[in-house]
């Protein structure tokens, strides 16, 4: 697919939404898998080295997902290019490294309610990073109501029980992570424009991941029990990331990133949903809460990829007056004439 056809083809706005909606999807399934993923493993959740090692693990299969992926698609190995390799360095630092270090240990010491209310700020930190320092987009007010009303719907489905209690180790590191999601979301819409997306999202999954991998080793991380279940779990969770990530690397390339952030709003509604399929949780799933949460997010989706780029008007053509042609026979009798005179 040629490059102006991807632009085309992904600027869609019902690509948009059937894509980023899909990567939600996926990102919501995560939440009851990583909880089954912790019981097969029969990991230490108490251990932060320990979470660390297991997101090193998912994440570093994950890049080799994408790499291979690129590699089957392409008909060729990728890489990036010796220049680019900085940029990749830094989209691994933000997007894998430094925002699972915060979630995971932000996790360990939070209830999963509290941090999936806090983990939604990353739609508004998105879209502002994106605005007033990336400066790939311009701020408006529609843009901000459309970030009140979809944060709204995340704070209302998680409304029962919620308390205000702040911890460094536990609130502060959730903030973080939604902020390294952040401002990794900036540096992938601008990099992908010297880099080849799916090598940027492979190669920084990959180094990422070992980065994790390291530091979940060097505290004393240890995973000690693995199945058939186990294997299979991880495998998903690396998919999921490999195939939400690269997909949304597309969207942010050609799309404004408040047009694709909006949509994580949806994030908190399908780990509802998954959750009380797969772990039994029916409780938040059917209550009011949620129903109105969901039209709350809804709209403030609609409402920023309808109206939130405001495109200029055309300026109106302005047509020349037609001017009679001069001929050179025409020109030399007005020469004549004028020195006659």
């Amino acid at each position: 697919m040629l490059i102006k056809d991807k632009e085309k083809f992904f600027s869609k706005p019902i690509v948009v939404c059937l894509c980023a909606v899909f990567c939600c999807i996926l990102w919501g399934s995560a939440f009851p898998c990583v909880k089954i993923g912790y019981k097969l493993f029969e990991i230490d959740q108490s251990s932060p080295a320990c979470l660390m090692l297991f997101a090193g693990m998912r994440f570093t299969l994950a890049g080799v997902f994408v790499i291979a992926f690129g590699c089957a698609t392409q008909k060729k190995f990728i890489a990036p290019k010796p220049k680019n390799i900085w940029r990749v360095l830094v989209v691994a630092l933000f997007q894998t490294a430094m925002q699972y270090t915060f979630f995971y240990i932000g996790l360990a010491n939070n209830t999963g309610v509290k941090s999936s209310v806090l983990n939604g700020l990353g739609v508004f930190f998105t879209i502002l990073i994106a605005c007033f320092i990336f400066r790939t987009e311009k701020f408006n007010l529609i843009k901000l109501a459309g970030c009140i009303l979809g944060f709204g719907g995340v704070i209302l489905l998680n409304l029962d029980g919620f308390s205000f209690n702040f911890t460094l180790l536990g609130e502060g590191f959730i903030i973080f992570s939604g902020l390294s999601s952040a401002v990794a979301a900036g540096f992938v819409k601008i990099f992908s424009k010297h880099e080849d997306t799916t090598a940027l999202c492979g190669y920084q999954f990959f180094i990422g991941g070992i980065v994790l991998v390291i530091i979940g080793l060097s505290f004393g991380g240890r995973i000690t029990h693995i199945d058939v279940g186990a294997a299979f779990m991880l495998i998903y969770l690396a998919f999921l990331s490999a195939c939400a990530f690269t997909l949304q690397g597309f969207l942010l390339k050609y799309n404004p990133v408040s047009k694709v952030a909006v949509f994580k709003s949806t994030n908190p509604l399908f780990g509802a949903l998954f959750s009380a399929v797969i772990l039994s949780e029916y409780s938040q799933l059917l209550s009011w809460f949620t129903l109105l949460a969901l039209v709350l997010v809804c709209a403030g989706i609609f409402i920023i990829n309808k109206f939130g780029e405001r495109k200029p008007k055309p300026a109106p053509v302005v047509t020349a007056p037609e001017t009679a042609e001069v001929t050179p026979a025409a020109e030399q009798t007005e020469e004549n004439n004028q020195n006659s005179e």
